[in-house]
């Protein structure tokens, strides 16, 4: 099982107190297997990741979604995704055609 590419991104929560409310972000990382996909809370079999996709938002960072047999989780990147969506792409789903 050999690492293919990691992709950062943040877990932004909103903390309250009874007289101010405030974010706290917590750098996590996403890492993509030739068998599984790995957050970390979540771990997603290869064969159960049907796509990956990228929405910018105001151009500061945007959206990664991974699309799963599960449902479409999203992760909230600070910079562009694209080699680890090129990565996934052409080593995970042209391997897959191929078999």
């Amino acid at each position: 099982m050999g690492l293919i590419a990691k992709q950062p991104y943040v877990k932004v929560e909103r903390k309250m107190s009874s007289i101010e409310q405030w974010d706290e972000e917590e750098e996590r990382m996403i890492y993509l297997y030739d068998e599984k996909v790995v957050t970390k809370r979540r771990e997603f079999p290869i064969k159960d990741v049907l796509d990956v996709s990228y929405k910018e938002v105001a151009g500061k960072g945007g959206i990664l979604y991974l699309h799963t047999l599960k449902g479409v989780f999203p992760y909230t990147v600070k910079a562009s995704p694209k080699p680890f969506i090129d990565a996934f792409k052409t080593q995970i789903k042209e391997k897959g055609k191929s078999l």
